[in-house]
């Protein structure tokens, strides 16, 4: 493996942005200072660039196996580094779901053999699955994931006896999506008896309300707080729910975390008339003052994380009829230069963007040596240009399903280059695939 020593880069990490050397050598970040040198590593100048961890995104659909015409582990984690995203925690709702421990390591072989990214997959939780949870090794596997909403294939936990069982039972991190079922289904006849099956998407943050998602995350937290469980909520996206989080301990004294995603600190129900069913994402996209408080939430650590909720589909098939038209769309490429673009705004810092996409993942999961620009870590690392202009077009988009929410989208920022554990996967444009990702471990 080749070693490297990257000069003169603007740190960002643990709270700090400094001028310094890292050298790189067996896929660790073996020395951080200056005037590092060492015979045979090749040097990467990146004076004027920012050297952030490797992001790691908590939550995201790579769609393998059994949905591989919308993406694929290759393609998804190919985007992933060319965004600056070198580990990631991947869902169980592909087909079949993943709901035994069987097809979870199905899932892991099929990972190691093409990810570009290091990984980790979510066991599923369903109303009748408990005996198989339970089985889940907390030093591999990142978590379990519950849908307390609608979601594919037999993955709705909707049983109070189970979601008790899993709540005081599962021996690791518990990772739910919030929304209320009933009143999802009770708002989408109101609709649909108004509109049949051309409900305008603007419908769509009032179908998937407001008060649906608070309800539904009110429970997990509930549960939570009664059976001492260690909870994760994923894409929060109202300013209502903000009220169920706190920031007045550590993180590291958490038992109940929360996240925003990127599509939430970005759009809002104005873009809908523009964007259409591009950002039609469960749960929806809400209005303006959501947004504004979701990133005010971060801000103050009331929210944790940030992730994707990567989810694509074809072009295809999200040009149907509302109902016809699926839920998500693709994100990893694109989240780094969205949260760049942020800062630019003066919306969020250089600091706080590492430690919420890079930190506090690797805390919250307990991610073992990574996270961090750390001697002794991986090397996991993304330089970044703040000043290289460019737009998101169809050319330039390298998920497997062609298309992205940000098309036309002008970003400041753009990722120059990506190591994962030690390798240079991405370097302007070019990728060397000779190498690949690595099974997530946690200290648990």
């Amino acid at each position: 493996m080749k070693s490297f020593i990257i000069r003169n880069a603007a740190i960002v990490n643990e709270g700090k942005i400094f001028s310094s050397d890292v050298f790189v050598k067996d896929g660790l970040i073996q020395k951080i200072g200056t005037g590092i040198s060492s015979p045979g590593a090749e040097t990467i100048e990146a004076s004027g660039k920012y050297l952030f961890p490797g992001i790691i995104d908590d939550q995201v659909h790579f769609r393998e196996p059994g949905l591989t015409h919308k993406g694929d582990i290759a393609s998804e984690s190919r985007a992933a580094v060319a965004g600056g995203i070198t580990s990631y925690m991947e869902m169980p709702n592909t087909i079949p779901n993943t709901l035994s421990q069987r097809l979870l390591e199905e899932k892991y072989s099929l990972a190691a053999g093409k990810s570009l990214a290091n990984y980790s997959f979510f066991m599923g939780a369903s109303n009748d699955n408990i005996g198989e949870v339970l089985k889940t090794n907390p030093r591999d596997v990142c978590g379990v994931k519950v849908f307390m909403g609608s979601s594919t294939g037999n993955m709705l936990v909707d049983d109070a006896r189970v979601l008790e069982n899993i709540f005081s039972r599962a021996p690791l991190l518990i990772a739910t999506h919030c929304e209320d079922e009933q009143m999802i289904r009770s708002a989408t006849e109101v609709y649909r008896k108004k509109y049949g099956e051309d409900v305008p998407v603007e419908c769509h943050p009032f179908i998937r309300s407001a008060e649906a998602c608070y309800k539904s995350s009110a429970l997990a937290v509930s549960l939570a707080k009664q059976y001492n469980a260690r909870l994760h909520v994923l894409h929060v996206s109202t300013a209502k729910e903000l009220e169920l989080f706190t920031n007045k301990i550590p993180l590291s004294e958490k038992k109940i975390t929360a996240e925003a995603c990127i599509h939430h600190l970005w759009f809002c129900d104005e873009d809908y008339r523009e964007k259409g069913n591009m950002i039609k994402w469960n749960p929806a996209v809400k209005t303006k003052s959501d947004r504004e408080a979701l990133i005010a939430a971060l801000n103050n650590d009331t929210l944790d994380i940030i992730a994707t909720d990567h989810a694509p589909h074809t072009l295809e098939e999200k040009q149907g009829t509302y109902f016809k038209t699926p839920s998500g769309g693709p994100l990893v490429q694109h989240a780094l230069p969205v949260m760049l673009e942020l800062h630019r705004q003066k919306k969020i810092t250089l600091e706080k963007i590492a430690e919420k996409m890079c930190h506090a993942p690797a805390l919250c999961y307990h991610v073992e040596g990574r996270g961090f620009v750390r001697e002794g870590y991986y090397a996991d690392l993304v330089l970044v240009d703040m000043n290289r202009p460019w737009t998101v077009e169809r050319k330039n988009i390298l998920y497997k399903c062609g298309w992205s929410p940000f098309e036309g989208t002008e970003f400041s920022a753009a990722v120059t280059h990506t190591f994962v554990n030690g390798h240079l996967v991405y370097e302007n444009g070019k990728f060397n695939e000779a190498a690949g990702g690595q099974r997530l471990r946690f200290k648990r």
